[in-house]
């Protein structure tokens, strides 16, 4: 089975290259994030007529939303809220063999990195505490999490650790937070299952960038876990950094790819 996660930073506007995708890598569930629409506008006929009948859509105008796009059957779709907003960032539906699998859009948290004095920080940082203290709660999980969870955790995850310490994404607060979560999660950073923490890993360049390629100051913000005992199927991992050039208008972040026997 074959997992995608894509920050895809309006899925209208970039249909073209969510169907390259589908045609070129194959995947049997593509999860979406920052889909950007309403779900009476999502594009649903480009999915359907490649085979992606199964669709869980949750999503709202301009801002946020995500997508669980599936050949296999999906069951028991489900929406999360946390931080008591309803601002689509997290859904969940279970695949055929009973595993759960959450599509999650961590809130960005500003570019202030004072939760006093910037409250879209103080919101990112309560979200992951939202989770931390759900999935805790949760035993004998088999389950995926994927998506754009907007944190960096390791050193190799951003460009330049030093420079980074005080930027939103790789913060120490964000990083206890973050591992907080996933420990509460019970899971295996897939990517990192398969590339040592010493390799630099990125998954997102900034559009400020006049040359992405040149200048290579990534983030790894997008992430797939799974729970223990899936961590034994997981059978590769990969980021496809070349979308990153994808044109016309390509998102500044780029898909995350999982094969689990």
């Amino acid at each position: 089975m074959r997992i995608i996660t894509w920050n895809i930073n309006s899925v209208r506007l970039r249909i073209g290259l969510v169907e390259h995708l589908l045609d070129s890598v194959k995947p049997d569930v593509l999860c979406l994030q920052e889909t950007k629409v309403i779900d009476a506008d999502f594009p649903r006929a480009a999915f359907t007529t490649r085979g992606y009948i199964h669709q869980h859509i949750h999503g709202m105008k301009s801002y946020n939303g995500v997508a669980i796009i599936s050949r296999l059957p999906l069951t028991a779709p489900r929406e999360h809220h946390w931080q008591d907003k309803e601002d689509r960032r997290h859904i969940a539906a279970t695949l055929p063999n009973g595993t759960e699998l959450h599509c999650c859009y961590v809130p960005a948290g500003g570019d202030i990195p004072d939760p006093v004095a910037n409250p879209k920080f103080a919101h990112k940082l309560g979200f992951m505490d939202d989770q931390t203290r759900w999935w805790k709660k949760r035993k004998n999980h088999s389950s995926i999490l994927v998506g754009d969870l907007n944190v960096a955790p390791l050193e190799h995850d951003v460009w330049s650790h030093k420079q980074m310490l005080d930027v939103v994404s790789h913060t120490p607060v964000e990083v206890e937070k973050f591992t907080a979560w996933q420990k509460a999660f019970g899971g295996t950073d897939a990517l990192r299952h398969f590339v040592p923490d010493s390799e630099k890993l990125y998954s997102w360049w900034s559009y400020r960038a006049q040359d992405w390629v040149a200048s290579n100051r990534g983030r790894r913000l997008d992430h797939i876990w799974v729970t223990a005992d899936l961590a034994p199927r997981l059978k590769a991992a990969h980021i496809i950094r070349e979308a990153r050039g994808w044109e016309p208008k390509p998102s500044d972040h780029v898909p995350v790819v999982v094969d689990l026997k």
